[in-house]
């Protein structure tokens, strides 16, 4: 006569110590190959409540068209002289202050451009107006 060997209950269950061994390994790696960057870009100075906004100071008006035309207080000026025009308004009004209004066309490499050149000319409050 032959035994069969029966089992009642059986043991269904899984070993979960190599998936958690691998989920650990992945993590350790993604932590050490992520990189903290920090990304540049403009800084933007809002302005405090309690500015004065009724100042009578003069500030520079700058317009650039959409074909990259560049108007200081309303008279055209060429592109490389931005900084030599706004020194030369310098001399005349104290102001520290731009406005930069661009039209919506307007490439942002001339706009970057203008705002550099202004800062370069001494200006430290740079605003930059986008016209629809």
């Amino acid at each position: 006569m032959k035994k069969k060997h029966f089992r009642d209950e059986e043991d269904a269950s899984i070993d979960m110590t190599p998936m958690l061994d691998i989920v650990f390994i992945m993590l350790i790696f993604f932590i050490v190959t992520t990189s903290f960057v920090k990304e540049e870009g403009l800084e933007v100075n809002r302005p405090d409540s309690s500015a004065n906004s009724n100042s009578k100071a003069k500030t520079v008006s700058i317009w650039i068209d959409e074909r990259g035309m560049i108007y200081m207080n309303n008279r055209l000026i060429d592109s490389e002289r931005v900084t030599a025009n706004i020194q030369s308004f310098l001399a005349e009004n104290n102001t520290d202050s731009a406005v930069i209004k661009a039209h919506k066309k307007t490439k942002h490499g001339t706009v970057v451009k203008v705002l550099d050149q202004a800062a370069e000319a001494g200006l430290h409050k740079l605003s930059v107006v986008v016209d629809n």
